[in-house]
């Protein structure tokens, strides 16, 4: 995760704009008096908010974290589309 302060930013905004949309990393700024704020892309930002809202459900919650470990040890089983 980089960070700037809110001067660098204002000064390469368009540099570091590009930078987080090309390496898919966040961006912090630093602003003096003030909490630190994060940039990230909005395909970022709406696919972690998708994550917290079916997480937030326990019981939704441990369906996706089993499903995962099964993945992960290879408990898989392989489907053809219904449509292609």
């Amino acid at each position: 995760m980089r960070h700037v302060t809110f001067t660098d930013l204002r000064n390469n905004l368009a540099t570091h704009l590009d930078k987080v949309e090309d390496d898919r990393d966040e961006l912090i700024v630093t602003r003096q008096n003030h909490d630190p704020v994060v940039i990230v892309t909005l395909s970022d930002w709406e696919g972690m908010k998708e994550t917290l809202y079916l997480l937030s459900n326990p019981a939704n919650a441990e369906h996706l974290l089993n499903s995962i470990a099964d993945a992960n040890a290879g408990k898989m089983t392989e489907r053809e589309l219904i449509e292609p």
